[in-house]
């Protein structure tokens, strides 16, 4: 599988997710803070080259990978993503740039469940959330025990792992995208060559 192909079924992965996703969303009456954007200011967050392929394929086809590259390179490992827009600095708020292409764990948080150490489901999810909303957190964690089906994170990553380990491996999630970027461009530079 080349490295167009596993972009394509990256999206298809997503694709799946989402509909998971939106399923278990509908039914939990939980959801995150419209423009909150806490989640998307922790320099902590990791992701997978794999996982960014779409995006980088996509700022490739729209010819803004150079200028990508260029935020990339001067960025360091404590600053935001690159795709977050910080819309008001005072509240520390904003949201996603490139929403369709964001990662993995941007996808899974708020909307999905991981297994405690003593095999309890928990929601992924943050403090904004679980104190904004306790009623509704507290029935959904009840609930994602004994009778409502939950997108499983560990599936979900596990389906990425399937298509490369190697790319599934996780760095900090502006690494990620820049390591992506870098696959993308080079990929892409020789399939031009070879068609010249």
């Amino acid at each position: 599988m080349n490295l167009s192909e596993k972009a394509l079924e990256v999206s298809r992965v997503f694709d799946l997710l989402s509909e998971d996703t939106s399923k278990f969303a509908a039914k939990s009456g939980l959801s995150c803070v419209i423009g909150c954007g806490k989640c998307c200011m922790n320099p902590k967050v990791s992701a997978s080259v794999l996982e960014f392929l779409p995006l980088a394929f996509d700022l490739y086809r729209t010819g803004k990978a150079d200028e990508a590259m260029g935020k990339l390179e001067t960025m360091g490992e404590g600053d935001f993503c690159l795709l977050f827009n910080q819309t008001n600095f005072a509240t520390n708020s904003g949201s996603c740039s490139d929403y369709k292409h964001r990662g993995m764990i941007c996808r899974l948080f708020g909307s999905s469940v991981r297994r405690d150490k003593h095999g309890k489901k928990e929601m992924i999810t943050c403090k904004v959330i679980k104190e904004g909303q306790p009623t509704q957190f507290e029935a959904l964690s009840k609930a994602i025990n004994v009778d409502l089906p939950a997108p499983s994170a560990s599936t979900y990553y596990s389906l990425l792992a399937d298509l490369d380990d190697r790319l599934s491996e996780h760095f900090s999630i502006n690494t990620a995208i820049r390591k992506a970027l870098e696959h993308v461009m080079m990929y892409s530079y020789y399939l031009e060559n070879q068609e010249a």
